[in-house]
């Protein structure tokens, strides 16, 4: 008998908090009919690409500041239906690619309908696990994590597997929200404090190498494999 795997639940508005703080729809580990799942994607999409998110996000600035190459391969673990990913993949084009990663395959199936409204032909969509993205190795010149180590069953062998997939001189790119109270962000259980990802990342031999500053509410660290 196959055993059933938990699913993403997707929740399909911005919820408040106590404070009245305005949270993202989070995912989490959950038991859920596919139904209920399904139901909730459409607004989970839409709640993704909301106008103002776009505001503190920081999409096309992010993608800019990662500086991306012609011929370079992106690879987007925890893509959702694309936020990133089909961005970088315009900013590529024909010459590059990019892997969009995601464990909940009705996540992929949306991503695959964007890629193809969009007329896209160089995104590959892969059913990751949770504890395996499963990507190619030695594919990835920069390995793009944006809102989901917190995710992540075991942080620092996560890394260690992302590494395998970089390619020589290749880079890991984590984005993800500061551990105190900020007006967007999930609740402060639910966030990696800066200093708490980098310990993850050392312990994983990756040496931090860049960080920028301009996203309001997040940290943005570009780490290389240690030598």
């Amino acid at each position: 008998m196959k055993l059933l795997l938990p699913i993403l639940l997707l929740l399909a508005a911005p919820t408040a908090s106590s404070s009245g703080r305005t949270q993202l729809p989070e995912r989490t580990l959950a038991a859920t009919p596919q139904g209920a799942a399904s139901a909730d994607l459409a607004g989970y999409i839409a709640s993704l690409e909301e106008p103002g998110r776009a505001e503190w996000q920081k999409p096309d600035e992010v993608i800019g500041a990662i500086k991306l190459s012609p011929g370079e391969a992106l690879c987007d673990v925890g893509s959702g239906p694309g936020y990133f990913a089909l961005r970088a993949a315009r900013r590529l084009e024909a010459s590059g690619w990019v892997y969009a990663e995601d464990v909940e395959a009705t996540m992929l199936d949306a991503l695959r309908d964007r890629v193809s409204q969009a007329r896209l032909s160089n995104v590959t969509p892969i059913l990751g696990m949770p504890d395996d993205p499963l990507l190619p190795k030695s594919a990835c010149d920069v390995i793009l994590v944006v809102n989901t180590y917190h995710l992540f069953p075991n942080g620092p062998a996560f890394l260690r597997r992302l590494a395998k997939s970089l390619r020589p001189g290749g880079r890991l790119v984590n984005i993800d929200f500061h551990k105190r109270e900020t007006p967007q962000g999930p609740i402060l259980a639910r966030r990696v404090a800066r200093e708490s990802f980098l310990k993850d990342a050392e312990r994983a031999s990756f040496e931090l190498v860049a960080e920028e500053k301009f996203l309001p509410y997040q940290y943005f660290l570009v780490l290389k494999p240690a030598r």
